[in-house]
C-alpha cells in the first residue's frame, strides 16, 4: 500500500521527485518502528499510541522537531489516503499534534556583502561554472533542485528568460539580466555534457547533472568569503533574492510569482522593512503629513 500511495504522490499529486522520495523515507522510517515495537508489519493495525512513542522515539533520538513535523505530516497524508481508500476507518494520527517550536531567524546575505563577491571577488575567478551557479540562484530566487534539474530548453537567453519547472510541475518564467544572460552564454562555452545529461542546462566537469550536494558546497564556499554569518546555503540566496528585490521596491504579488510560492504568506516571510522605510511610507501616505505639505 505504500507503493500504492507514492505512486498517487506521483501520478496525481505530481510531487517532485525529491519529496516522494522523502515521503518513501518517512515510511520506512516509521516502518522499521512499527515492526521493532509492534512485532507486525500491518500498518492498517496502527493507533495513537504507536504514534506517540514514534515520535517520542525521534525525540530522544535527537531528530529535530522540525524533521519529526515533516515526518507526523508524511503519516498525516498516508494514513489520510488509506481512510479515503476504506482502508481504515479512522486514522491514528487525526489527533496527533505538530511539536511546538520557534523557527530558526533567516538572515539573508546583504546587498553590501553580495556586491563584494559579485564586482571583486568574482573577478578572479575564472571558473564560470560555479559563478553561474551562484549568480543564477541569486538573480532569480530559484530553489537549488529547480537548478539542478533545469532543462537546456528551458533557458531562452536570447529573450532574457527562464522557464522552471517548480513544485508540484507547476511551469513559472522568471525574467534575467543581460549581465546574467551573458555569463550563461560563457558557460556554454564549456559545457559539455554526456548524452544521457544532455538535456539538463547546468552540468559539472564531468558532463553529468548537478547534485545538490554540489550546488551546497559551491554557494558555500563562496559566501564564507563575504559573510560571516552561520547560514551560507543556497536558499539563503533565495532568502536574500526576495529580500533584497522587495527592499528595492518590487510588488510582493510579482515576487510571490517569481519564487513560485502558492500563497502569499510564504512571500511575507522576506518582507523585511526597516523602520526607516516605514517612516518614509507613513510620512508620504498619511493625511495629516499631505495636508500639512498642501498648506
Amino acid at each position: 500500500m505504500v507503493d500504492k500511495f507514492l505512486d498517487y504522490l506521483q501520478f496525481e499529486k505530481r510531487y517532485s521527485p525529491h519529496t516522494i522520495t522523502s515521503y518513501r523515507r518517512d515510511l520506512e522510517d516509521f516502518h522499521s518502528f512499527y515492526i521493532k515495537t509492534e512485532g507486525s508489519e500491518d500498518l492498517f493495525k496502527a493507533n495513537k499510541k504507536v504514534i506517540r512513542n514514534f515520535v517520542v522515539e525521534l525525540s530522544e533520538n535527537g531528530i529535530s522537531k522540525r524533521t519529526v513535523n515533516r515526518k507526523l505530516s508524511t503519516l498525516r497524508s498516508f494514513y489520510l489516503f488509506l481512510l479515503k481508500l476504506g482502508e481504515i476507518k479512522v486514522s491514528p494520527v487525526e489527533s496527533i499534534s505538530s511539536l511546538k517550536f520557534y523557527p530558526e531567524k533567516q538572515i539573508p546575505i546583504s546587498q553590501d556583502e553580495m556586491e563584494v563577491l559579485q564586482t571583486k571577488i568574482f573577478d578572479e575567478v575564472e571558473d564560470v561554472l560555479e559563478k553561474s551557479i551562484v549568480e543564477t540562484l541569486y538573480q532569480t530566487g530559484i530553489r537549488k533542485s529547480e537548478l539542478c534539474g533545469l532543462i537546456f530548453e528551458s533557458v531562452n537567453l536570447e529573450g532574457n528568460e527562464l522557464k522552471i519547472l517548480g513544485k508540484g510541475n507547476k511551469e513559472r518564467y522568471i525574467p534575467i539580466s543581460e549581465t546574467l544572460s551573458n555569463l550563461l552564454k560563457d558557460y556554454l562555452k564549456v559545457r559539455v555534457p554526456q548524452d544521457e545529461f544532455k538535456k539538463y542546462f547546468f552540468v559539472n566537469k564531468k558532463g553529468k547533472k548537478l547534485t545538490e550536494k554540489f550546488v551546497y558546497v559551491v554557494v558555500n564556499k563562496y559566501l564564507s568569503l563575504v559573510t560571516s554569518k552561520q547560514k551560507r546555503s543556497p536558499h539563503i540566496l533565495r532568502h536574500s533574492f526576495a529580500t533584497h528585490v522587495l527592499d528595492n521596491g518590487a510588488e510582493i504579488s510579482k515576487v510571490k510569482k517569481i519564487l513560485g510560492h502558492s500563497s502569499l504568506a510564504s512571500t511575507q516571510v522576506y518582507t523585511n522593512a526597516n523602520i526607516e522605510q516605514l517612516k518614509k511610507v507613513f510620512n508620504q501616505a498619511h493625511p495629516r503629513a499631505i495636508k500639512k505639505e498642501e498648506l
